[in-house]
């Protein structure tokens, strides 16, 4: 039996005044598979996503501060395929996805996700059984639970071609989409992603150099080309991880005993946090001054904090950590993540 650790999990914030309750949604699957039978994973591998709704003590938080031929460029009315973060809704990167030949199929870009994944809708339409492929240890944000597996002889999106894999089948549909596009299937590309003009393009890394009007943040790949990189929450230095597939910005307990030793009150809100295997635990949502990721700061995010069963697996419960989704992601007008460069480019709203 394999060892997968899937990361996706939902956040339900409540909001006295409304009444508003978030519905439960899957957003971010991440996963390193190993080739040997089930055994205890490295704590620095895969990376981890989650999903949330806008905190209710704090306002949605707000930001300051062409590839070669060979590529995918999808530009299309709703549902949009990148969507930017608004008040009222979370932003998402959806791409298209040719599976076996068929398709295309819309899977959530996932920085934040070592490997691949699909719907059980999706393995239907392909018209592949589930007793054909062993199953899988899915390790989630809170919890474990088996998954069946599909072997597919091919996937592909512009010049990105995978023949062949294994993929985990799921019931979640990742908040809409059909599936989720991992990290590990990116290795020497460029993506660009823009939410001002929702366009989303894939193509060889060439090392470009950032543009004019553009910041940049450097980062190191973990295990499973996870996006890692430093920042600095309200004066506390942390390790973060770019999670494209994830809605919220989750941490750790550890940052919040570090924040609260400069800052004796913070105001919080309980939360619910769901993972993909349906297991449940809490969680505490505070809103911070800001997030600085290098030149670029994020003013008055919420943060949801608690123990994650993925921050023990990880041995991750002593450094503050903290996983940034789409709820800060979303903000910006153009993201470009270089993975051969190792290099973020980004360009903000207004720019």
């Amino acid at each position: 039996m394999f060892l997968i650790s899937l990361l996706s999990c939902t956040v339900a914030r409540h909001r006295a005044r409304s009444g508003y309750r978030a519905a439960r949604s899957g957003v971010a699957c991440d996963y390193s598979l190993a080739a040997t039978p089930a055994q205890p994973a490295d704590p620095h591998d895969a990376p981890i996503p989650a999903a949330a709704t806008p905190p209710n003590n704090a306002s949605s938080p707000s930001a300051t501060g062409h590839d070669s031929a060979q590529e995918i460029t999808v530009e299309a009315p709703e549902p949009r395929f990148v969507a930017p973060t608004r008040r009222d809704r979370i932003g998402r990167i959806w791409v298209p996805v040719y599976i076996n030949d068929r398709g295309p199929f819309r899977l959530v870009l996932d920085s934040g996700a070592s490997g691949s994944a699909i719907t059980m809708q999706v393995a239907q339409a392909l018209g592949l059984p589930l007793d054909r492929s062993p199953p899988v240890m899915l390790r989630g944000v809170t919890g474990s639970a088996l998954a069946p597996t599909i072997r597919v002889d091919s996937m592909s999106v512009g010049d990105l071609l995978l023949k062949p894999i294994m993929l985990p089948v799921l019931a979640d549909a990742f908040g809409g989409a059909e599936g989720v596009l991992g990290a590990n299937e990116m290795k020497d590309r460029r993506v660009f992603i823009d939410f001002r003009h929702d366009e989303i393009r894939i193509a060889r890394s060439h090392k470009e150099r950032a543009a004019t009007g553009f910041l940049t943040l450097p980062f190191h790949l973990g295990r499973g080309n996870l996006l890692v990189a430093h920042a600095t929450i309200d004066g506390v230095r942390a390790t973060i991880i770019v999670d494209t597939g994830g809605q919220a910005t989750i941490a750790n307990n550890a940052l919040r005993s570090a924040l609260f030793r400069t800052r004796r009150r913070m105001q919080s809100t309980p939360d619910q946090i769901i993972g993909v295997t349906a297991d449940a635990q809490t969680g505490d949502t505070i809103a911070v001054s800001s997030i600085k990721l290098g030149p670029i700061e994020i003013r008055q995010p919420g943060i949801t904090f608690g123990e994650m069963d993925i921050f023990k697996h990880w041995n991750l419960t002593r450094r503050p950590t903290l996983l940034i989704g789409m709820e800060t992601i979303g903000l910006f007008d153009v993201l470009i993540i270089d993975y051969k460069r190792k290099e973020l480019q980004i360009l903000m709203r207004g720019n």
